[in-house]
């Protein structure tokens, strides 16, 4: 990563909340968005690499049976583990990705506001870890900032080409816009009417 897990620590240490995710409608607007972009209501088991505070985390917990986050910072773990203490059945732990991607199966893997923190290779690397953990009628979702910042490696549109290249990965979802670009796959590419038997 561009930042190292200390750099989120001072980030979080000065502010529990470093990019307004509770009070700003630009982050809560993404969140539903993201939430409506999921072809499926419910998934046994998700997984979210990159939690923050875990304001996303509550939004998917009552969608999955199981759900499992994590962060680079400890200060966002704990931040996490008091936003999603309700949560039984969810999971926060610290990790570095992709290097610490678990060894589990996953039918929802949400990827956000990560990947332009990696080089190019390590995304190819988290994408494919990604790819492989996900099962066969599994969710993969990626949503990234299309603006630039300081120490940002790659821009949004790059980061989900390297996710649009992989063969075992078809395109169901694309939001476009000016501030972020939002993309969905799964890796048997059926719709939500199809999932449904309606188409």
């Amino acid at each position: 990563m561009s930042f190292s897990a200390a750099y989120f620590d001072d980030l979080y240490r000065q502010d529990d909340d470093p990019w307004d995710y509770r009070a700003s409608w630009y982050e809560r607007r993404k969140r539903l968005l993201t939430l409506a972009a999921l072809p499926r209501e419910r998934y046994r088991s998700g997984f979210e690499p990159a939690c923050s505070n875990g304001e996303l985390s509550a939004l998917l917990a009552p969608r999955c049976e199981r759900l499992r986050v994590g962060d680079i910072s400890d200060h966002a773990v704990r931040l996490a583990r008091e936003r999603l203490g309700g949560h039984r059945h969810v999971t926060v732990e610290q990790h570095a990705m992709p290097a610490q991607w678990p060894d589990a199966r996953f039918d929802l893997i949400v990827i956000g506001e990560l990947c332009y923190y990696l080089s190019r290779e390590a995304t190819l690397e988290l994408a494919q870890r990604a790819c492989e953990s996900l099962t066969p009628d599994g969710t993969l979702v990626a949503c990234h900032w299309r603006h630039p910042f300081e120490g940002k490696l790659q821009t949004a549109d790059d980061v989900h080409a390297i996710f649009d290249a992989l063969p075992a990965l078809n395109g169901i979802v694309r939001h476009a816009e000016h501030d972020l670009l939002l993309d969905v796959w799964s890796k048997d590419g059926q719709s939500v009417a199809q999932c449904e038997g309606l188409a």
